[in-house]
């Protein structure tokens, strides 16, 4: 018998293979790699995600299954094969989709596949694995846990963990009305979970912060950081914010005007063609920008866009893990 067979044997007691991991080869590195990309770009991703489930990563096996998942709006048989692969290796996401699977679509059209395990069976399994997971300070096994209970209490412990998409959901969940607070209190909260958020680099938090500087009379070079910062993640909106403010295109956070680069750096979002339905903003701005260039800047802006290509992540909407 393999060792994966012996330590996934006892499965009905609800214990883990997450001794099994994949060693993935180069290739199955570089499939993967691309396939997360093209995934964060809103961009037909399962053929290279394919490549390194089978080859048995766990991270690879989730968003392939959430892939297709997408692909048809509901699980499919084979979305949840994928769930499962991955949730007996440990993946919290993957427990997570088949802990609340009578939420999908499947749920609606009565044709929810047949797992190895009941729903509440995935819960029990998620909060064990949360809470364990929790009790050594992990930040995102917290968040995770708020996002199955909805126990604002999780986030808050998420949060002060420094996790970042933890920290930013907490200001959101603030900011909409959750908690007793004074009002300035609240305001003051929901900026400081948002420049946490910034601070650990998380592109949502990065521009949210700027945003909450300028409406409430914070630092208008502190603003115009956190926006460069998020454009420098490869964030779609970070990009397109900073270009869009260095062309004056709208002026806004009284960024110095450089049509080169934000002609250069609005040009980048055609990458995106095909995914998130960026291409229509492109169509409208960038010949609005152009126009204001000598064709020796529009040059210029194009040997700009291939460095900053060169010297920078691949542009992403940075979706969240768990979505609908």
């Amino acid at each position: 018998m393999s060792i994966k067979s012996i330590l996934c044997a006892g499965l009905f007691t609800l214990t883990l293979c997450s001794q099994v991991h994949a060693d993935l080869s180069s290739s199955q590195k570089e499939a993967k790699e691309r396939g997360l990309v093209l995934y964060n770009q809103y961009k037909p991703a399962a053929a290279e995600l394919k490549i390194a489930a089978e080859a048995g990563d766990a991270e690879a096996q989730y968003y392939f299954a959430e892939e297709l998942r997408q692909q048809k709006q509901y699980i499919t048989s084979e979305a949840q094969k994928w769930y499962e692969s991955a949730a007996l290796q440990g993946d919290l996401y993957a427990m997570l989709r088949l802990a609340t699977s009578n939420n999908d679509l499947c749920e609606v059209m009565n044709n929810c596949p047949q797992g190895s395990k009941k729903r509440a069976d995935w819960l029990e399994l998620l909060n064990k694995e949360t809470v364990r997971k929790s009790d050594d300070g992990d930040g995102e096994a917290m968040y995770i846990k708020y996002l199955s209970s909805g126990e604002l209490e999780w986030l808050e412990k998420s949060a002060t963990a420094n996790f970042a998409r933890g920290q930013w959901l907490l200001a959101n969940r603030y900011k909409e009305g959750e908690k007793f607070f004074l009002p300035w209190k609240r305001t003051e909260e929901v900026g400081r979970w948002l420049k946490a958020s910034a601070e650990n680099g998380f592109p949502a938090g990065m521009l949210e912060y700027s945003a909450f500087l300028y409406e409430n009379g914070g630092d208008i070079g502190v603003a115009r950081h956190w926006i460069e910062e998020a454009a420098k993640t490869g964030y779609e909106s970070g990009v397109s914010s900073y270009g869009a403010y260095l062309a004056h295109a709208p002026s806004l956070y009284d960024f110095p005007l450089d049509l080169v680069k934000g002609y250069a750096l609005t040009s980048l979002l055609k990458e995106l063609d095909g995914g998130g339905n960026i291409q229509p903003y492109v169509d409208e701005v960038l010949p609005e920008i152009a126009e204001k260039m000598s064709a020796e800047q529009l040059i210029e802006a194009k040997v700009f866009a291939q460095q900053w290509k060169s010297t920078h992540p691949p542009l992403s909407f940075y979706p969240v893990k768990y979505g609908f």
